[in-house]
């Protein structure tokens, strides 16, 4: 066998040029893939991270039903044993009962429809962004507040000012009509055309007096981790610690769908750009072993005249195969993670136009890299499985290759 790793390690070397090509096309096709994949996954994840402590959570407990069908009617009780479970999970760092409703908000002779948001202001600042997205004025700071902060759209629809009064009618959970008086103090641009153009965030306790919503009810609990990659774990954990049959545990992607399909419909189209690349690298490998193995059949032929076993001529081709494989691979992978680890801690901002635009529907105008180490073994993993099965059919030719056959060869 240490004689089948020399011959194959100098047969690598006896073209050159050949050798170069081919190590060319795997260095190049092993960088890209990595690179690519680093820059795409890194870019969802800012993404991700972003859009869920924005606002949404990387987790919400509702009432069974609530994401499917968000009535007013959908509340619950917050019990100090559902903050207990919460607070003793050490994955957790914070957690904010909201309220969910519809309604009108009036201004003379203006009036909108509303998307009324209940926080705590206190322990919204610990699990969301929503309080940094301010525009103008200034946020309530009390939970018992006449104060409201609204869309920046909203505001302009209205045609209000900061500092006026406006009037907000709902109906409660009793089915009664609510109406309370609200000074505006400020606006906030999330970015989310839905959100500024909707938007109106009050105190939790005012919000549940203008819905009737009694006994601290309330219509979900944003929960923010210490890592994305703990959410299944910490869902796992909540799910069994806790029992009530009415309470739903939702991840980020369960409350968001519409962020999910975007980003796995983007990442099809990623993978089957990285498919036609390492196809397109697996003929090129192929045209050069093909092309060395031919080259070869009479030396081939020889060899097999004098005893040499087929299998071994075979095993031959394949070693050779897998040492440049191997020597490009590990070339591939110190420059895609060094061009990851580079756009890591430097990522790419853009800028006017697109940085408006991603804005606009939510984005972060960001391209960053991700340095996974599980991009790296995968891509290696495929780029090496591609090698192989480039050089099967050469191998082929020199298992069906007779000795006399590969002596007349020219």
């Amino acid at each position: 066998m240490n004689l089948l790793f020399k011959l194959a390690w100098r047969n690598i070397w006896r073209n050159k040029r050949r050798s170069y090509i081919t190590l060319a096309a795997i260095i190049f096709a092993t960088f890209a893939t990595i690179a690519m994949r680093g820059i795409q996954l890194g870019t969802y994840g800012v993404n991700i991270k972003n859009a869920v402590e924005m606002f949404t959570g990387y987790l919400q407990i509702q009432r069974t039903g609530y994401q499917e069908n968000p009535s007013l009617n959908l509340a619950f009780s917050l019990e100090d044993s559902l903050q207990n479970i919460l607070e003793t999970n050490d994955k957790i760092i914070s957690f904010t009962p909201r309220v969910y409703a519809a309604g009108l908000i009036s201004y003379k002779d203006n009036s909108y429809g509303s998307a009324i948001f209940g926080i705590d202001p206190s322990k919204e600042k610990k699990t969301s962004k929503i309080l940094d997205k301010l525009k103008n004025g200034y946020f309530f700071t009390s939970d018992t507040s006449l104060e409201i902060v609204i869309g920046e759209k909203l505001l302009n629809n209205l045609k209000v000012n900061i500092g006026e009064t406006v009037v907000i009618l709902a109906q409660g959970f009793d089915g009664s009509l609510g109406n309370l008086k609200f000074k505006i103090t400020g606006t906030v641009k999330t970015g989310s055309p839905e959100l500024d153009n909707m938007a109106v965030f009050m105190s939790i306790r005012t919000s549940q007096e203008l819905l009737a919503l009694y006994g601290n009810r309330i219509h979900s609990i944003a929960i923010k981790l210490n890592s994305l990659e703990n959410m299944d774990e910490v869902q796992d954990s909540l799910k069994s610690n806790i029992k009530s049959k009415n309470l739903a545990i939702l991840n980020w992607e369960e409350v968001m769908p519409d962020l999910k399909q975007s980003i796995d419909l983007d990442n099809i189209s990623g993978l089957l750009m990285l498919i036609i690349l390492i196809i397109i690298v697996a003929f090129g490998i192929l045209n050069t072993v093909l092309m060395s193995v031919t080259e070869r059949f009479n030396e081939f032929g020889v060899t097999l005249s004098i005893g040499m076993p087929q299998i071994k001529l075979v095993l031959l081709v394949l070693i050779e195969t897998v040492f440049i494989a191997i020597i490009g691979i590990i070339i591939g992978d110190i420059l895609g993670y060094a061009i990851n680890n580079y756009f890591y801690f430097n990522p790419i901002e853009f800028g006017s136009e697109f940085a408006y635009i991603y804005e606009e529907y939510g984005f972060l105008p960001v391209m960053q890299s991700s340095i996974n180490p599980y991009i790296i073994v995968n891509n290696t993993i495929l780029v090496l499985t591609i090698s192989v099965i480039a050089c099967l059919y050469p191998m082929y030719k020199v298992y069906r290759l007779e000795p006399l056959k590969g002596i007349r060869h020219t």
